[in-house]
């Protein structure tokens, strides 16, 4: 189930942190590692603090985006140190590794981490289905990505010598295709006026994490999606009816 797993590192700014976090990914069998428009990669410190996973560095993936790194994957776990008004649901490693031992049996997750300084964006928390906080000194909270990744990966293998495999009856979508839905229904409640009186950002980040906790398959976003075309195809006649029935309204 590890072969699903992906660690996406985003922004990173210092190589060093890229390096430590491959060894601690390989000290705990993970192997894919994603990179969000690293500022120095590849990069000897890089390769000096891997201190022996330079496999896990050499096969790095690269990304320019978010969307990029997430391509494929139907579960994203974002790592957060800081609780937000506005958000996904969020457990510690020991509590959410289990269900993505449960989610990595059948389709692709990824582990999200954040810049050194700042985290995650709330753009970047809300492509994830599930939040997960490292309890911490409130003091002093901010972990280094290394230690981050090693405590989120050796959770993953605790929980790993517990599964039990289950029938799962649904098929979640992969990311690609809940972005495109995502884009088609702000594109439509821009289109029909109903941001006229709503924070459009706030808006969507809220139906984020309505779909967040739904996973619609396949079939349900096809239903979805169609549903956004017939209203967007309703609302433009009912526009071309009235510039007709008002040719000097502007």
């Amino acid at each position: 189930m590890f072969d699903n797993i992906r660690v996406v590192l985003s922004h990173t700014t210092h190589p060093g942190n890229i390096g430590a976090a491959a060894r601690a990914m390989k000290t705990m069998g993970l192997r894919h590692l994603y990179l969000i428009s690293p500022r120095h990669f590849p990069d000897p410190q890089a390769t000096a603090m891997a201190a022996g996973a330079d496999d896990i560095l050499g096969s790095a993936v690269v990304c320019a985006s978010i969307d990029e790194a997430l391509q494929g994957v139907a579960f994203t776990v974002a790592m957060t140190a800081r609780l937000r008004d506005i958000s996904i649901q969020v457990r510690t490693p020991r509590e959410a590794m289990p269900q993505v031992v449960q989610e990595a049996a059948s389709h692709p997750v990824a582990l999200l981490f954040g810049t050194e300084m700042s985290g995650l964006t709330n753009e970047e928390m809300g492509r994830a289905q599930l939040g997960v906080n490292i309890p911490a000194n409130p003091e002093f909270s901010s972990l280094n990505i290394a230690a981050a990744v090693q405590v989120t990966a050796y959770e993953l293998v605790v929980a790993a010598q517990s599964y039990q495999p289950q029938v799962r009856d649904i098929v979640p979508v992969p990311h690609e295709r809940m972005e495109g839905l995502y884009a088609h229904l702000e594109k439509t409640l821009f289109e029909i006026g109903f941001f006229t009186t709503q924070n459009p950002a706030r808006l969507m980040q809220r139906l984020r994490r309505l779909f967040a906790r739904a996973r619609p398959e396949e079939e349900e976003i096809n239903i979805l999606r169609g549903i956004l075309t017939v209203a967007t195809e309703y609302n433009a006649r009912l526009k071309k009816r009235y510039s007709e029935e008002h040719p000097d309204v502007r």
